[in-house]
């Protein structure tokens, strides 16, 4: 039963345009017309795009795929083992930045810990910049009003510990007006 390039494709779990584009580079032949000038496959292409899928499957690129379908049945072997090496080294250098990655996340863990600023150095820097306590209320309260996760994170940031972070947050939802110096204390 002769297959629409649409049935061709749905067979095997594919799109028109893979099925097309297999067909234009040569992949896969080129198919016979319909009186009304469509596109028909029969068994055989059905056959070669299924193999042409499995080898897909495992990663095998469309040149050796080729090479494998159209030449003598004992390249097929020569063509896996040389993808089999190419796809070690692949998972060799993931591996690699795997571990790159892994070493730059735990420097940035290590670099956020550092106290570059302290909650004392930021109030003095504040307080340098001519804010008084109210502004510095009024300043919280909306970095907690409008980003209040961020808000958490620049406290933690500030290495303030988590129950005056806590504190300093209710502060900032609150309404004392400034008379609180609780980013000054200690």
């Amino acid at each position: 039963m002769p297959l629409t390039v649409t049935h061709l494709a749905r067979a095997c779990g594919l799109s028109r345009s893979t099925v097309l584009y297999y067909e234009s580079i040569g992949l896969l032949q080129s198919a016979g017309r319909s009186a009304g000038n469509y596109r028909v496959y029969g068994e055989r292409d059905l056959q070669r795009l299924r193999q042409i899928c499995i080898y897909r499957g495992a990663g095998v690129k469309l040149g050796d795929i080729r090479s494998i379908l159209d030449g003598p049945q004992s390249d097929a072997a020569g063509v896996l083992k040389r993808r089999l090496v190419e796809l070690s080294g692949e998972i060799e250098r993931l591996r690699e930045h795997q571990t790159a990655i892994a070493r730059l996340l735990k420097d940035t863990d290590q670099l956020r810990r550092l106290p570059m600023v302290t909650k004392e150095k930021w109030t003095e820097i504040m307080r340098g910049a001519g804010f008084t306590n109210d502004d510095m209320h009024r300043w919280h309260a909306e970095f907690e009003k409008s980003a209040p996760q961020e808000h958490q994170e620049f406290l933690e940031f500030l290495h303030i510990p988590q129950e005056e972070v806590k504190s300093i947050r209710e502060w900032s939802r609150g309404s004392h007006g400034g008379t609180d110096d609780r980013l000054s204390q200690h």
